[in-house]
């Protein structure tokens, strides 16, 4: 699918006090400081208690209160590589957290001689500590790099997961390779076998645990309300990208792409045969993480919007989709680095903001 010329509107506010009131075209956002001195912070899950459960990319998994409050660190977490953009990245709650107290984490796994890759663990979280750490995932092979990890953890209806991964920064010719978990989403069941359906399950040539391939580094992903999965990915300079991501499909990286080398200079061609077109894409680069559709009662005319969170502008992207295409696109300037995006019960929306000290936002309607 081939990207349409929208109309852009890019609201200029930033948060400049707390809390802060940003108007949109659907009306006006106040945003509230929940909690700050947080190191990079990069994934977010809300408890059915209406705690929230952060994790810290420095390799800390916290509890926030409802009144700000910043727990001390959750132990029970294994040895986790922190370098680079490696660390603690994601965390998703089971399904039926409420009866299993399940959660998912994904992060930098070491390996021998300095080598690290993406892995999945599952555990049970009991108060101030981690019960029966397993590890459900774990790519290959390992590099000695610090770049690329990808990391999103999905959830499906039927307990599945989706796991995100990344070219590792280096590693361009193993994408392509199915034999590698390299710039791949994984589809595994919760102990972390292939999932009933892969499409490469009886290729003895590749690994069955691949969904997709041809991405090169995917910090974005969420179920739309028919259960299919979008992702987006980080293209190298310019070409971030958004696509339906299909059982089997070849999504180009790196013999397609809308990007070009930093510095300059050309990759590949900008489409061919056999290789799939993204739905939408960006030049220049939003360095785009975190992204959800927006469901919930706070925000009645974002209603199956898509939300994007963006690191080089510090913006949410809102993003309106009519038959799978991006019809319009507004720019809410929020002014800093924002890493995830998840939505509470009653719809208000909670940004990540990946700095040194970050910070968790809340963003409710201000009329």
């Amino acid at each position: 699918m081939r990207k349409t010329v929208l109309a852009l509107t890019l609201c200029s506010a930033a948060v400049m006090a707390d809390p802060a009131f940003i108007a949109t075209q659907h009306g006006n956002l106040k945003i509230d400081t929940v909690a700050t001195d947080l190191a990079h912070p990069w994934g977010i899950s809300v408890l059915p208690d209406g705690q929230l459960l952060v994790t810290e990319r420095d390799g800390r998994l916290r509890y926030i209160d409802k009144s700000g409050k910043v727990s001390a660190p959750i132990s029970g977490l294994p040895e986790i590589v922190v370098a680079g953009q490696g660390g603690l990245l994601d965390v998703l709650l089971d399904k039926d957290f409420a009866s299993n107290q399940l959660i998912y984490l994904s992060y930098a796994e070491p390996g021998a001689d300095n080598t690290n890759s993406t892995a999945v663990a599952k555990a049970r979280l009991d108060g101030q500590s981690l019960k029966d750490f397993k590890v459900i995932f774990s790519q290959t092979p390992k590099f000695d790099s610090k770049y690329h990890f990808g990391g999103r953890l999905v959830q499906q209806a039927d307990g599945n997961l989706f796991v995100t991964t990344g070219d590792r920064g280096s590693q361009r010719e193993a994408v392509q390779n199915l034999t590698t978990l390299i710039g791949k989403v994984a589809h595994i069941t919760p102990d972390g076998n292939a999932a009933p359906g892969n499409p490469f399950a009886q290729d003895k040539t590749a690994q069955p645990l691949i969904w997709s391939y041809g991405h090169r580094n995917i910090q974005g992903a969420t179920l739309d309300k028919t259960g299919r999965l979008w992702t987006h990915e980080h293209g190298p300079q310019g070409g971030d990208e958004i696509n339906i991501t299909v059982a089997g499909k070849n999504y180009g990286w790196p013999i397609i792409t809308y990007g070009e080398e930093y510095g300059g200079g050309v990759i590949g061609v900008t489409k061919k045969p056999g290789l799939e077109q993204p739905l939408h894409y960006w030049v220049p680069s939003i360095a785009p993480s975190g992204m959800l559709f927006y469901q919930g009662a706070m925000f009645s005319k974002w209603q199956h919007n898509l939300l994007v969170g963006s690191l080089k502008f510090g913006q949410l992207v809102r993003l309106e989709i009519k038959d799978d295409k991006v019809v319009h696109e507004e720019r809410i300037r929020i002014g800093a680095r924002i890493r995830d995006v998840e939505v509470a019960p009653d719809g208000a929306i909670y940004l990540l903001t990946d700095e040194d000290k970050g910070a968790v936002l809340r963003l409710t309607s201000a009329g």
